[in-house]
């Protein structure tokens, strides 16, 4: 096994994780929309309907750690924050722009408080980043020199100032629902800045759609309707929510989330595949997860115990061309 075979080896056999969306859509759209982002914006170059004031941004009563504790009593292995969405909002005090957590009403580090409280926790904490930044203007329009500096400023800060990070998620890239082409930013330009920057730091494209052309790992948002086609024998990963969108809603406390006998089916579906599953967390606008969620992430840890680690790669399994 090469380096990037012994590290997908590695993040397969953690096989269960959790995904925090948590970022301005949290605030942004809870008067009746359901989108998470501005979709026709984007696809249909209507006018921005929801820009957001970074003076919105105000998690009096965030709780990482609490968020931390709820995927560790799932049995979650892994994670990855929503560290900048589509709508471009930083959750770092990013010296690229204005539009964080620098020039908000709360100014705390969000970035930083996850890691540390799951790091705490013994879970492998990542990261994900939407290269697609509707506030920047960067998308399958445009993605000029300057834009480029601003996605490459903000992804090395992200994996030169919090330590080892395992894994970056990357959204908003080359995908059918938006973002630049792989012909207006390539992969290996991304990839390459990342793995200079940290050599083990897989670099997972959701919007990756040809094997692992342009990703490590294949990604599947089975949220989304992306199912598996045909056999596959890894390395990959599915997201899924127990909740009606990614980020949170007014209504979320009142309405019952999905069983955890749901996931649990969903998950065995994928782990024989060498598929990893993650699955949602959405706090509020304070920063906290209701309790209906953190009850049926602890009904998961409660029932499920997970497959035996990979000692090899097993036949079938993806590799890239060059390792052919």
């Amino acid at each position: 096994m090469n380096r990037l075979q012994e590290n997908q080896k590695n993040f397969i056999n953690l096989r269960l994780g959790t995904f925090i969306h948590f970022n301005s859509a949290t605030v942004q759209f809870n008067a009746g929309e359901t989108a998470d982002w501005e979709y026709d914006h984007e696809n249909e170059g209507t006018p921005r309907r929801y820009p957001f004031d970074e003076k919105d941004w105000n998690p009096v009563s965030l709780d990482c750690e609490q968020w931390a504790r709820t995927a560790r009593s799932a049995g979650c292995r892994f994670a990855a924050l929503t560290t900048k969405h589509h709508e471009g909002f930083a959750l770092w005090p990013t010296d690229y722009g204005t539009h964080s957590v620098k020039y908000a009403s709360g100014t705390e580090d969000v970035v930083a408080a996850y890691l540390d409280a799951f790091r705490k926790e013994g879970i492998a904490a990542g990261l994900y980043f939407s290269v697609m930044d509707l506030t920047a203007g960067i998308g399958k329009r445009s993605c000029t020199p300057e834009q480029k500096r601003l996605i490459k400023g903000q992804i090395t800060e992200l994996l030169s100032n919090y330590g080892e990070i395992p894994f970056l998620i990357v959204d908003g890239w080359n995908a059918m629902w938006g973002g630049p082409s792989y012909e207006m930013l390539p992969f290996a330009e991304l990839d390459d800045l990342v793995k200079s920057l940290q050599p083990d730091c897989m670099l997972m494209n959701i919007g990756c759609d040809d094997a692992l052309n342009g990703t490590d790992v294949v990604f599947y948002e089975n949220a989304a309707g992306q199912e598996v086609e045909g056999e596959f024998h890894g390395p990959g990963v599915s997201c899924n929510k127990l909740t009606g969108a990614w980020f949170w809603r007014k209504d979320d406390p009142v309405t019952p989330p999905t069983p955890a006998s749901w996931a649990i089916e969903k998950m065995w579906q994928y782990f024989p595949m060498n598929i990893n599953f993650m699955l949602n967390l959405s706090p509020d606008p304070s920063g906290r997860l209701d309790e209906n969620l953190v009850r049926e992430f602890a009904a998961i840890g409660e029932a499920v115990s997970l497959p035996k680690p990979l000692e090899k790669l097993p036949e079938g399994w993806l590799v890239r061309e060059e390792d052919r």
